[in-house]
């Protein structure tokens, strides 16, 4: 068991910079997520980690010491890649002792780890199959097997879920967080699915063009995104962004999105006051977008004017998207609603939990006011 750190490493391919002076201390026991799209960094710097890509420069440390020149199988860590990986020929068990035969582990010891994992993972009865005998979600536990009965002091995950089927995943990322729990070991797990890491993580660290972009726990990254990006890319649906303007009129504060004057609570006013007059981006999650017949009690409701464009029954809720003007939005509402495609309605916003980026500084990935 260790901690991680990255001290402003760098990893270049030629001209192309993948990872750009990235700074994260992972603690002892922690689940940490890299995520971010395609081509961010998070596999890199997860290869980096592992010894199979070399730093440009920075450090890497496993516990406190730099491992930068220590070949990956002295490392200390296990890896489990998005391929199983398994050895057709081989059986369960096999494939699970392999590593530690070639380790020259006694014969009694191989055993246990192996017979300790199974049980964990639940796969006592498959020892004696073959690869081609068990489901794609059986394998995936063969190769966390695997990597569990090295007994490493970090466990690193390169998107260990992508192939599997939508069941099977939520299944086998509720067993990977039941394995931390039991390990009590450093895991680093990366995956561009943010609902993955959502539900995962203890701390996710939000990639993109290299450049880490916010490292916090997942609730902290829902509610305070540091920036457009993480706004956008964490929650699902995402976060519905509008072009908008802050107006001062009669002593009181709106945002104006040009299909709506929406009045900004007294209590937030301190926040926003000094951005009277300037053009800024709103944000609004779906969830805060409410049918007027069913709004919670208690809240901020400000009216704006949409027509449905699509609907979508997820029995639990609805997903309506709508256009209010030149903006395309996103609502989650109350499942009872029953508004149909081309109606025009009026929702109302929450505006207890509106966000405001401010574009002036960096127009393509807004900073966030708070």
């Amino acid at each position: 068991m260790a901690s991680v750190t990255y001290d402003h490493v760098w990893k270049k391919f030629g001209d192309f910079v993948a990872i750009n002076d990235l700074n994260i201390e992972i603690e002892d026991k922690e689940f940490l997520v890299l995520v971010g799209p395609s081509g961010c960094g998070k596999t890199t710097a997860l290869r980096c980690l592992a010894g199979l890509e070399e730093v440009t420069d920075g450090k890497v440390l496993i516990g406190n010491n730099v491992v930068n020149d220590v070949p990956p199988k002295d490392r200390d860590i296990a890896m489990v890649f998005q391929s199983y990986a398994l050895y057709p020929h081989m059986t369960v068990y096999d494939n699970m002792a392999f590593g530690l035969k070639l380790r020259k582990v006694p014969k009694a010891d191989i055993q246990r780890r192996v017979q300790e994992a199974a049980e964990i993972l639940g796969i006592e009865m498959l020892l004696k199959r073959k690869p081609r005998e068990l489901s794609g979600g059986q394998r995936q536990r063969v190769a966390v097997g695997r990597a569990i009965v090295r007994e490493p002091k970090v466990f690193l995950f390169d998107e260990p879920l992508s192939n599997l089927d939508a069941k099977l995943r939520v299944q086998t990322r509720a067993q990977i967080s039941k394995l931390h729990q039991g390990l009590q070991t450093t895991f680093i797990y990366v995956t561009h699915d943010q609902v993955e890491a959502m539900t995962m993580a203890t701390r996710i660290a939000v990639m993109n063009k290299g450049f880490l972009q916010q490292l916090d726990t997942p609730q902290n990254l829902y509610d305070k995104p540091a920036n457009l990006f993480v706004a956008g890319f964490i929650g699902s649906p995402s976060m519905n962004f509008m072009p908008s303007h802050i107006r001062r009129d009669d002593g009181n504060l709106y945002v104006d999105t040009g299909t709506a004057k929406l009045k900004i609570p007294d209590a937030k006013k301190p926040v926003y006051d000094h951005f009277a007059g300037r053009d800024v981006i709103m944000g609004v999650r779906p969830e805060d977008i409410h049918n007027p017949a069913f709004v919670p009690s208690g809240i901020h409701a400000e009216p704006i004017e949409t027509t449905v464009d699509v609907t979508e029954l997820m029995g639990n809720e609805i997903f309506l998207y709508l256009v209010s003007g030149p903006n395309s939005l996103t609502a989650r509402v109350d499942p009872r609603t029953r508004f149909t495609v081309g109606e025009k309605v009026q929702m109302v916003i929450n505006m207890d939990n509106f966000h405001i980026f401010d574009p002036s500084d960096d127009k393509e990935n807004p900073v966030a006011v708070r």
